[in-house]
């Protein structure tokens, strides 16, 4: 197949297309700046400008579409042009070139209203309830995509849950920043169980669905390693792995989403140069269950992850000591 893969400067993005170019496919990769995947072709631009999309999308039977705005903090409006009109633009130019599969990576985070998920599926998409800007214009981007699916065009929405793996400049990064500078603690006693998945299972699973999109089509699936752990495990799995020191204090998760409201406030009308250090959002995530039936993606998909996440932060400690 042609592929265009968005997004491919990112971590999983680059894994994708990597991926395809191993499988064989023809793929030619769209973001602001050059991916420099091997074997792929690069098209600059950004999902804000109609003609770089439709340049980019030209000639391509498929499409892998990651490219968004991802952050805990920023003007809302920011998130509704990349995430939601820039996933529009992209939907109508690929329909205009003729496009036959779509695989719109989305995120858990869209059906995500506050309260735990223990063993859920991949419930609806609901922009009106999601939290934070991401996760509200994120849902609205799927349920554009959903829409989209028809006889002509098969649209099947991913939602990988907490990437990470080596060179991850997002999750891990930020961990190990934090955990170095003595900033990093676990909100009341880190128990909450988490799923994450490992960047290579993945990847694996957006080329399954880009090849199971034709039977898949119209649907959610949420992608994970099928392996919950406490959230305070992980993370000091991933300090560990780095040679940073785990998390050694405690927060209640209470005052936390409380301190994460005024450092909201604050960053409104003084943003500073990184992310926000707590926010609502942010605190919900570290202190409520977030852990995924996996049945039915792994049956839709054909697909089950190949690296466990014991495996994974093996790889994450033999990368930093390179």
């Amino acid at each position: 197949m042609r592929v265009l893969v968005t997004g491919a400067s990112g971590m999983l993005g680059r894994r994708t297309a990597e991926r395809l170019v191993a499988a064989g496919h023809d793929v030619r990769t769209f973001q602001r700046r050059p991916a420099g995947v091997p074997g792929a072709h690069d098209a600059l631009g950004s999902l804000t400008d109609p003609r770089a999309v439709a340049r980019a999308v030209e000639g391509r039977d498929a499409v892998v579409h990651l490219a968004a705005k991802v952050s805990v903090s920023g003007p809302l409006r920011e998130f509704e042009q990349v995430n939601v009109e820039g996933t529009r633009t992209l939907l109508t130019a690929a329909r205009m070139v003729g496009v036959r599969r779509f695989v719109h990576v989305s995120s858990p985070s869209v059906a995500h209203t506050g309260g735990s998920l223990v063993g859920d599926g991949a419930g609806p998409a609901e922009p009106e309830r999601a939290h934070g800007s991401y996760a509200r214009t994120k849902a609205a981007a799927e349920l554009l995509a959903l829409a989209a699916d028809d006889a002509d065009l098969a649209v099947l929405a991913v939602r990988p849950h907490l990437v990470w793996g080596p060179g991850d400049t997002q999750l891990v990064a930020r961990i190990v920043e934090r955990a170095r500078a003595g900033r990093l603690p676990l909100l009341d006693h880190g128990a909450a169980m988490v799923d994450s998945v490992y960047v290579d299972n993945a990847a694996d699973a957006l080329v399954a669905a880009l090849e199971r999109a034709p039977e898949a089509h119209g649907q959610a699936l949420v992608v994970t390693n099928g392996e919950p752990r406490p959230v305070g495990d992980l993370i000091a799995g991933i300090c560990l792995a780095a040679g940073a020191p785990p998390p050694g204090w405690r927060v209640p998760a209470a005052l936390a989403r409380v301190a994460g409201g005024l450092v909201e406030a604050v960053w409104a009308v003084r943003p500073g140069h990184d992310e926000p250090p707590m926010t609502r959002f942010l605190a919900e995530q570290l202190s409520t269950a977030h852990w995924f039936d996996q049945r039915r993606t792994r049956e839709v998909l054909g697909w089950e992850p190949a690296v466990s996440l014991d495996e994974g932060l093996a790889r994450l400690a033999e990368h930093y000591r390179g």
